[in-house]
């Protein structure tokens, strides 16, 4: 649910007349004027469990917001955790043991800008494999200057990780629209999440005169990221989706940095796309999940930031497209989540991805 206020107190007794003590994610929009920490000592004090994340905004429905949170409570939650240090490559994920035959999902936020983000979730899949679906989001600020971005009860933190295991199935939809126009090309020069090379020549040399090409139009350190927004990399995955990799800006090396880790020698194509394709594809991410779950009582929508950015003034058609699509029994299925810096999915029997520029849905019982 969507709630506006920044009183601590008001917010914890709509999160008890609403959810009792289950657990609540808590998904908060940066221009809240919340006193996050306020609002953590009052949760902490009446024993409310929780996990929280800080998005550019949230998604309601068919509405997108600055401000204000989305709280979103799941049953049968066996276990939280928290990972520090994603910036150092050097950390450790909770084990949490689990039933065998059972359904479970494990549903995380992370730190979108973080160094190690991929690294994150390759550790949690060698942890847990195919015993839970997962699904998650990258918080951070549109500024693209890093920040303290998810908490937990013990506070809100920078280069780390929030997550919860629960005993419940989920289903999921990743669809993002983009057509490859350009490649292969070898990324032979990579550091963490920044292209240096392509093809042994400086990445944005590269990148540049496909761009050129392909539209006639000159990219430039200062209109970058105007049009790098429809130029997104491509990296092809057997069976699935392109896995899209957002170059986010360059620095004065003539290096790409992206969202997430490219790793040296990674074959990549350039991506473009147009607003009906990217808008099917989001109304296709609705068709995977709908019929997946007899008795769905809501879904989790992560959705890349720079989608909207894309889409402007026809991005409510794509959350319009998801919305009439997500009906199950005559009933309208509540759609709530963020816009995200990286989306976190394993579709399928599909490895667990990040994913940018993409749609991402959950649908939960």
């Amino acid at each position: 649910m969507y709630i506006k206020s920044i009183d601590p107190k008001q917010i914890l007794k709509t999160i008890i007349q609403n959810f009792g003590k289950q657990l609540v994610v808590i998904s908060v929009a940066e221009h809240s004027a919340i006193d996050l920490k306020a609002l953590i000592d009052c949760l902490v004090e009446q024993n409310i469990p929780f996990i929280g994340g800080i998005f550019p905004k949230v998604i309601s429905g068919m509405e997108v917001y600055d401000d204000g949170m989305i709280l979103t409570s799941f049953p049968n939650v066996e276990e939280t955790y928290l990972v520090r240090g994603l910036e150092s490559g050097s950390f450790s994920i909770p084990k949490i043991n689990l039933e065998e035959d059972e359904d479970y999902f494990l549903f995380t936020f992370a730190d979108g800008l973080t160094a190690y983000l991929s690294l994150y979730l390759s550790e949690l899949y060698t942890l847990y494999g195919n015993k839970v679906s997962y699904i998650g989001a990258g918080t951070g600020s549109l500024s693209l200057k890093q920040m303290p971005c998810v908490f937990d009860k013990t506070g809100i933190y920078q280069d780390a990780a929030v997550g919860l295991i629960a005993k419940s199935k989920v289903a999921l939809g990743v669809k993002h629209g983009w057509k490859r126009i350009a490649g292969p090309y070898v990324a032979t020069k990579t550091n963490k999440n920044t292209v240096q090379e392509i093809n042994w020549q400086p990445a944005f040399e590269v990148y540049k005169s496909i761009i050129r090409e392909h539209s006639q139009k000159e990219i430039t350190p200062n209109n970058f990221s105007s049009i790098a927004k429809a130029y997104p990399f491509g990296i092809l995955k057997d069976n699935s989706e392109y896995v899209v990799r957002d170059p986010l800006t360059i620095n004065d090396k003539g290096e790409i940095i992206c969202v997430g880790e490219v790793v040296e020698n990674t074959v990549l194509d350039i991506l473009n796309g147009d607003n009906q394709n990217l808008i099917e594809a989001a109304e296709d991410s609705a068709s995977q999940v709908i019929n997946q779950l007899k008795n769905p009582k809501h879904a989790y929508i992560s959705d890349c930031i720079s989608r909207i950015l894309f889409l402007e003034d026809d991005y409510h058609l794509e959350l319009k497209a998801i919305s009439e699509k997500l009906v199950k029994n005559n009933r309208q299925i509540p759609v709530e989540g963020a816009l995200t810096l990286g989306e976190i999915s394993s579709f399928g029997d599909s490895y667990l991805q990040l994913f940018n520029k993409t749609v991402v849905i959950g649908l939960f019982e």
